[in-house]
Order: C-alpha cells, then sequence, then structure tokens
C-alpha cells in the first residue's frame, strides 16, 4: 500500500460504553490514528430539549424526501437523482438511531438516579422502623412497670374503722398502727388471716352437713328411680299406638305444656302453622325454643311498666336539667326497652321437594306487641361458588317484598308511632297476610332463589344455562357470548350514564338487587345493567343498555338498542318458559346474545366505501334488513322457521 493512501486514511473512531474518551495509535492498525467515542460524555453536554427539535426536524426532513422520493419516481425521474436523496434519508436514519440511543440512556439513567434514591429512602426507613419498635418496647416495659400491682390489692380487706372495732388489742396495736401506714397494712392482712382461718373450720363443718343430706337425698332418689323402668315401659307400650294413629301424644303433650306460656300473636301463629300442616302440607312443621322458666316468670304485661318508665324518666327531665348530658344513652335504654323479646320464640320449618329447608324464626316483642322474622337457609349443596349471588339467600333481604308494595319496614301495629316517636324510631302502617298465600310465596321465593343461585354460578362462568324446553326461542348458532357477570350496589347503579331514564320513571328500589353483564362479539361490546326485583320472577329484571362499537351508544341515542332493550323487557312473556319461570332471567340473556348477532350482522361494516372483509359476516336469515325512517333491524325470532322478522 502507497504512503499517499496510508496518509489519506482517516482516523478510525471507535465507540466505547463506559470510559473517558482518550485518543490511541495502534502499530497493528499502520499506524493510524485511534479515538475512542463515548456517547455517555456526549449526553452530559446535550441538552434533552435541543435533541428533541433535532429529532423533529429530522422526522420533517425524512417526511419531505420520502415525498420528494415519491414525486421522482412518478415523474420517472433519473436514479441517480434518488439516490442522492436515499442517501440523505440514510443520513437522517442514523442520526434518528443516535437519538433513539441517546434517549434510552437518558432514560436508564434516570432510572438508575431513582433506584439510588428509593435505597437510600428503604435505608431511612428501616431505620425509622427500628426506632420506632425500640420506642414502642420501651413503652411497653414502661407500662408493665406502672401497671404492677401487688397481690395483697386484690383481697378485700375490711374497712379500717371496722379493722379497729373488731380486732383484738393485739393484732391492732393502735399505738403503733395509727401512724404507720405500713404497720397497718399489716395488722389488717393478719386479721384477715385469722377470719379465713375460722371461715375455714366452719366451712369443713358445713361440708359434713352437706354429705349428710346429700345421703338422704340420694336414698329418696334411689327409690324414684326404680319407679323410672316401669313408667319407660308402659311410655314405649303406647308409642306403636301413637304411630298408627299418626298422633305424637308425647311430643304434642309436651309442646302443649309450654305452648301455655306463649303470648297471644305466637300462639295464634302456631296453632294456624300447625293446622295447615297438617291439612294441606306435610313439609311444614313448628317448634317452640326458648327458656321456659323465664316465661313464667313474667307476671305482668311489660307495656304498663314501660308506660310507667317512661313517665317517671319524663317528669325527672324535666325536673333537674342536670341529666341532659345523659339522654342519649337513657334513649338508647328505652330502644332496647321496646325491642325486648319474649322468651319463647317459634321455628316454622318448611321443606322443599330438593331437600333445602326455608327455617323462619318468629320473635314477640313485647312491648311493640308485634311479631318479627328471621329466616335461614339450608341446601344439601354446596352454594358458595357464585360470588355474584351473595345476597339472593341474605337473611335480612330474602324476604323483601314478600307481598307487593311490603318491604317489612313498617309495623302493622297503629299503637307503635307514638312509641316510635317518643324513641326517635320510624313510623307505621297496617298489613295483613293469610296464612295458605304465605306459605306458598314462602316456598315459591325459596325455589326461586335456589335457580337463581344455581344460574349465577353458570353466569360468573360465562355459561348461559338455557333449558331444553326453550331451546326453539333461539337460533342453533349464536356467536355472541356473555363474557363477564357481576354484582353491584345501588349506588353504583345509580352512577350508570345510560340508566338515568329507569331511575327517573321510578322503577328503581333500595330493596332491588343490581348486576351486571357484559356481551361481546369480536370489537363490540354490550353492557347490559339488570335490575332485579325481589318478586322475581313474578316481576321480571329489567335490563338497560350500552353498546360500545365504533363510539358508544344507549337505549335513549340508537332507536335499535330501544328496540333490543323492548325485546327483553317488553316481549318478556316469550322468554317465560315452563311455569313458574325460573328460566326467565337466562332466557332474557340468551335474547340480548341474539339480538346483538342480529344488530352486528345488519350493520354496515365498511363505511368508507373500500373494499374488505366484514368483521360481522352475515350468518342470520332475515325478511328485511331495516324498515321504516328509524331503520329498525328485524329482532324477532321466527321458530321453527329460523329468520328474523320485525314486529
Amino acid at each position: 500500500m502507497s504512503s499517499d493512501a496510508v496518509k489519506k486514511r482517516k482516523p478510525k473512531v471507535i465507540r466505547s460504553e463506559a470510559g473517558a474518551p482518550e485518543t490511541k495509535r495502534g502499530r497493528a492498525e499502520g499506524d493510524q490514528d485511534v479515538r475512542v467515542y463515548n456517547e455517555e460524555v456526549e449526553l452530559e453536554v446535550r441538552d434533552p430539549q435541543q435533541d428533541y427539535m433535532l429529532y423533529k426536524d429530522t422526522c420533517a426532513a425524512l417526511a419531505k424526501l420520502m415525498e420528494e422520493i415519491q414525486e421522482l419516481k412518478a415523474g420517472g425521474a433519473k436514479s441517480v437523482e434518488i439516490e442522492e436523496r436515499r442517501t440523505q434519508c440514510s443520513v437522517h436514519f442514523i442520526t434518528l438511531k443516535k437519538l433513539n440511543r441517546l434517549a434510552h440512556m437518558r432514560l436508564k439513567k434516570g432510572r438508575d438516579q431513582t433506584h439510588e434514591a428509593k435505597q437510600r429512602v428503604d435505608v431511612l426507613h428501616l431505620q425509622l422502623q427500628n426506632l420506632l419498635y425500640e420506642v414502642m418496647h420501651l413503652q411497653k416495659e414502661i407500662g408493665k412497670c406502672l401497671e404492677f400491682r401487688s397481690q395483697h390489692e386484690e383481697i378485700e380487706l375490711v374497712s379500717e374503722e371496722e379493722f379497729f372495732q373488731e380486732a383484738p388489742a393485739e393484732i391492732s396495736r393502735p399505738h403503733v398502727t395509727r401512724d404507720d401506714q405500713h404497720q397497718l397494712t399489716l395488722a389488717r392482712l393478719d386479721w384477715e388471716l385469722e377470719q379465713r382461718k375460722r371461715l375455714a373450720e366452719q366451712y369443713k363443718m358445713s361440708l359434713a352437713r352437706k354429705e349428710k343430706i346429700q345421703k338422704a337425698i340420694e336414698q329418696k332418689r334411689e327409690y324414684l328411680s326404680s319407679l323410672q323402668p316401669g313408667l319407660q315401659n308402659i311410655m314405649q307400650a303406647s308409642l306403636p299406638v301413637q304411630e298408627y294413629l299418626a298422633i305424637p301424644f308425647e311430643h304434642m303433650q309436651k309442646q302443649a305444656e309450654v305452648a301455655r306460656h306463649l303470648p297471644p300473636p305466637l300462639y295464634v301463629l302456631l296453632v294456624q302453622a300447625g293446622a295447615y300442616g297438617q291439612a294441606c302440607d306435610k313439609n311444614l312443621s313448628v317448634s317452640i325454643s326458648g327458656d321456659v322458666d323465664e316465661a313464667k316468670a313474667l307476671s305482668r304485661p311489660p307495656e304498663d311498666s314501660q308506660d310507667d318508665e317512661s313517665d317517671s324518666d319524663a317528669e325527672e327531665e324535666q325536673q333537674n336539667t342536670r341529666r341532659r348530658a345523659t339522654l342519649g344513652v337513657q334513649l338508647d335504654d328505652k330502644r332496647k326497652e321496646m325491642l325486648r323479646r319474649h322468651p319463647l320464640s317459634l321455628c316454622v320449618d318448611l321443606k322443599c321437594k330438593d331437600g333445602s329447608v326455608l327455617h323462619l324464626f318468629f320473635y314477640y316483642l313485647m312491648n311493640l306487641n308485634i311479631l318479627t322474622v328471621k329466616t335461614k337457609v339450608s341446601t344439601t349443596t354446596d352454594l358458595s361458588g357464585a360470588v355474584s349471588a351473595g345476597e339472593l339467600l341474605n337473611s335480612e333481604s330474602l324476604l323483601n317484598c314478600l307481598y307487593a308494595s311490603d318491604h317489612g319496614k313498617e309495623t302493622p301495629n297503629p299503637a307503635n308511632r307514638y312509641q316510635f316517636d317518643k324513641s326517635g324510631l320510624t313510623g307505621s302502617a297496617l298489613s295483613a297476610s293469610h296464612m295458605e298465600r304465605t306459605m306458598k310465596l314462602l316456598r315459591g321465593r325459596l325455589q326461586a332463589r335456589l335457580a337463581l343461585h344455581k344460574q349465577f354460578s353458570s353466569l360468573e362462568h360465562s355459561i348461559i344455562p338455557v333449558s331444553s324446553e326453550c331451546q326453539h326461542l333461539f337460533p342453533a348458532k349464536v356467536v355472541s357470548g356473555l363474557v363477564r357477570w357481576t354484582t353491584m350496589s345501588c349506588q353504583e347503579f345509580t352512577e350508570l350514564g345510560f340508566v338515568q331514564h329507569v331511575l327517573k320513571a321510578g322503577l328503581v328500589h333500595e330493596t332491588d338487587l343490581f348486576f351486571m353483564a357484559t356481551v361481546e362479539r369480536g370489537t363490540a361490546r354490550l353492557r347490559a345493567a339488570v335490575v332485579m326485583n325481589p318478586r322475581y320472577p313474578e316481576v321480571a329484571p329489567l335490563f338497560s343498555l350500552s353498546l360500545h362499537w365504533k363510539g358508544e351508544r344507549s337505549g335513549r341515542t340508537d332507536d335499535n338498542l330501544q328496540a333490543m332493550e323492548s325485546e327483553v323487557n317488553v316481549f318478556r312473556s316469550e322468554l317465560q318458559g315452563p311455569r313458574p319461570g325460573l328460566q326467565l332471567l337466562t332466557n332474557q340473556i340468551q335474547r340480548l346474545c341474539v339480538c346483538l348477532d342480529v344488530y352486528l350482522e345488519t350493520e354496515s361494516q365498511v363505511c368508507d366505501g373500500s373494499e374488505g372483509p366484514k368483521e360481522f359476516p352475515r350468518e342470520k336469515m332475515c325478511l328485511r334488513t331495516a324498515r321504516g325512517p328509524s331503520r329498525l333491524k328485524p329482532f324477532k325470532y321466527n321458530h321453527p322457521q329460523g329468520f328474523f322478522s320485525h314486529r
């Protein structure tokens, strides 16, 4: 190689990720200059804002060169001009790569600095925790020292006056103990010891007398026990007769004995429920529970004593104004006394064919003269699988709206209005019920809630259970599917924008249950807010829809979504299924999936006029895809023809 070529050769630049820049001469490279280029050092002196402006200018220049290349190619220019611009584009790409490396290095540097700062903060936080732990340990030790008590403080000693009067002089030593508190305490402890020794002797004598009495009792008890086998034989001999005649005399006798101490409302309920069970429903049983001895001890009506106490309290409050500070405590005591239960209660067990049992516990509030009820459900299967079904069998809401407009928040006794006014409680209204209808409603409520529980378990796994009796209501192929089923509170429901028209119409109550169903197909997502009345399936669930596809739509802004709401809300009688209509909810959700298929398949997929495959191919057979000025879609499914038409 000639010396001129060596002289013209440019020095070689080597990039280094760390270390200071330096220039070397290497003979192995033909004595050429070797300079190490460090981008980290360059990063320290470069301005990020200037790099950002350089990035924008480079992108603009690159876009401009691309346009020029496109114009030159379209105009049939020479390849030399195009090649020059390509070279310039390559230079700009190199600049962009460098800016990208610098940006990543700045990001790495910022993360390293953040990590170092976090480590310093963690060290200081650990030191703070150690100091706080030491302070807490010292405070505990100080508290133990302050709370230390001697054993003699737990002994209840006689008073000093009684001690000096009863204790002998050799123990009391008044000339010493009156001036020395320590000697006085020791003397009182000595006197306590003497008294306890004397009481121990009396205790031994009492035990001896007790043993004699117990022996006499045992002798009499043995005599009475000898009579027991004979009585048991007589009772056992009569059991076949009782079973044959279906008269549990022994059980009835015991229950009748206890029933004598029931308050009148509970006694009437016992008689009516027992008579209805014997005559119409063998799966209904009634039992009495509670403290019989305490019920016997009730000698006078509690209403009079409660009124007397309230009157006396009112007079004392008027005479002594200093008791105003304890008015809140007295009011709480009045409420507790007003809500006091009778010692005895009734338990009505209502059994269903599937083995589930509804337990009804009736309590009598003596001062209010009303009956209250609590519920409990026992099933043969595990019901812990469905999260959204947690409120279905809740004892607080299971009996809500058992009768229309009866929320269980008003007392049936008009006289309670004045008692509630004194205690600051709610008002009252009248209500009535009948035994046969009530039992049918209770059994229907339990069956509906258990059916919903099973359905919710499937819905939470994105499975819509459709029974064989309802298969004809839907086409064979449904593409849209349920992807989510969750419960929500009343407040969360009222915050949704697409349900405000339902709230304004007064169709939502606090006793209702609220759920959210999400149905998807491709990029389309349909949200359905469901309001379920406690009287389901007598009162059908109410659906409000919101579609997220090419924007957000609701039943207030899209006529077809309003028509879909009508399909599940207005035409619910078509989805009732076999009586008593326990499949209504799942049929409504399945109908919603079918309507979403029709909506998407009949909607124009390509709006800009360009050709391409549709996202939702036509799979449903429709007589007309749209009708009328509102361009309503055919949502009605005709079985067995298998096509969709307008209503």
